[in-house]
């Protein structure tokens, strides 16, 4: 899964901007808040700014004392370095798998759709619609329509 800037987690962006001076934003775990320490410190460093604290349930840390700061710092790095190294493991057995003829990749699944969506386009449908129907993305029917059927 690709790495995805704040902008676009519209509901964390939304209760970072909700929060005000006093409050405590309260999760579960914290390496459903960030997958890199930059985010991470780049949220902390933005609930700092207005006098938000973090409280992270099941590592009990609180950010509202120097000592779940720390806390907060250090697993938020020890995170970020199991998450690389499980992503080193993950490429090294894919190029294993390849190397050894095992590994083909995820088969293209809006490409083989490429002839539906020309037909319901045909038929005076819409992108959104076509992409619900046939359950892929608006950007793959945007793609499919830009090939030859």
């Amino acid at each position: 899964m690709p790495n995805r800037s704040l902008a676009e987690r519209m509901q964390l962006e939304a209760a970072l901007d909700y929060a005000r001076d006093g409050d405590t934003l309260v999760i579960t775990k914290l390496d459903r808040l960030a997958r890199s320490v930059f985010h991470l410190v780049t949220i902390g460093e933005r609930l700092e700014e207005k006098g938000v604290a973090l409280k992270v349930l099941e590592q009990a840390i609180d950010t509202s004392n120097c000592t779940g700061r720390l806390m907060f710092n250090m697993l938020g790095a020890i995170a970020q370095f199991e998450r690389e190294l499980m992503l080193e493991r993950q490429r090294e057995g894919i190029a294993k798998a390849k190397a050894e003829g095992k590994y083909k990749g995820r088969a293209p699944t809006a490409r083989t759709k490429t002839p539906e969506v020309h037909r319901l386009r045909a038929e005076g449908v819409g992108a959104t619609e076509i992409a619900r129907r046939l359950r892929i993305s608006r950007a793959s029917v945007y793609r499919a329509l830009n090939t030859s059927a």
